[in-house]
């Protein structure tokens, strides 16, 4: 005998609620009022025959039933979600979107974009930038530029690039009063810093080129993406520890320089990643074979 489904907007409701802890937070989610996500709730345990929450100190809960619930049912809308998706957009080969960092879009990436659209004219590619990593079961992405050592399960990963750690300035800085001529010049200097991932940038450089540590710590200026950090050095107002792939085309440009011969390898290098076991689409071959030719180009 075939298991009657319960309510949908049951379900849904039971999602929402179980994600959030909260009936308030599920009502605004779902457009309706908490009342309703309470009776839909109700309603849902009637027909299961099992308890889904309890209060708690003015906190909501899951019972163990719906602990044990829960994985199946949002995997279902996940599902669903996907499905939709595909049927809406018919695995248009003509959109092609890719998730990566808003400083690898801005430096290096979007000025090389255009030699893809010419060789491509029929894919629209679509740049999305995040700090997170990506999410290919509920995002509608691609693929994804990503930056590790090439170990995510479940994706297939293709090398792209590595980076060396360098300091890199204004062409103005190597002269007047006090022109940067060798790495014990740096304390004279305001050193620009970028948080999150490269963050230890500098303390590692100054440490392979036999510097102390502390002069990191000196008074300067901190940016959240490199790509901010490189243009305060392009604008002279400090110091900045490059990257290769964020600095290159500048410092082919003239607007910065390398003011010294010491360049520490990172550890660490870019991928092109996409999930392992789809239907690959040809616009998302086209854009694989194109980034690795492009990276191997080191102009």
């Amino acid at each position: 005998m075939t298991a009657r489904l319960p309510s949908l907007n049951g379900l849904r409701a039971f999602e929402a609620a179980a994600r959030h802890l909260s009936f308030t937070l599920a009502a605004s989610e779902l457009n309706v009022t908490q009342t309703a996500i309470s009776h839909q709730i109700r309603r849902l345990e009637e027909e299961l025959g099992i308890r889904l929450f309890v209060r708690q100190n003015r906190a909501l809960a899951l019972t163990p039933e719906a602990r044990d619930y829960l994985p199946g049912v949002r995997a279902a809308f996940n599902d669903l979600r996907l499905a939709t998706d595909r049927l809406l957009r018919k695995d248009d080969d003509k959109v092609l979107t890719v998730s990566t960092l808003a400083s690898l879009a801005a430096k290096w990436l979007l000025p090389r974009l255009t030699d893809f659209q010419e060789q491509h004219p029929g894919i629209d590619v679509r740049i999305t930038t995040s700090t997170s990593l990506v999410d290919f079961q509920r995002d509608n992405v691609d693929a994804a530029i990503r930056y590790g050592r090439g170990q995510w399960p479940g994706l297939r990963a293709d090398w792209l690039m590595a980076d060396e750690l360098f300091p890199v300035c204004s062409p103005s800085l190597l002269r007047g009063d006090k022109p940067l001529r060798q790495p014990e010049d740096l304390k004279g200097y305001p050193l620009l810093h970028t948080s999150n991932a490269n963050s230890d940038d500098w303390r590692l450089w100054l440490t392979a080129a036999g510097l102390p540590a502390d002069i990191a710590r000196q008074p300067g200026i901190t940016f959240d993406m490199i790509f901010m950090t490189i243009q305060a050095a392009i604008d002279g107002i400090g110091v900045a520890m490059g990257r290769t792939s964020y600095v290159r085309d500048d410092i082919a440009k003239g607007r910065l320089v390398v003011p010294f011969k010491i360049a520490l390898p990172a550890d660490a290098g870019f991928y092109l990643v996409a999930p392992e076991g789809r239907r690959e689409a040809p616009k998302l071959a086209a854009f694989r074979e194109w980034m690795i030719a492009a990276t191997q180009n080191k102009a």
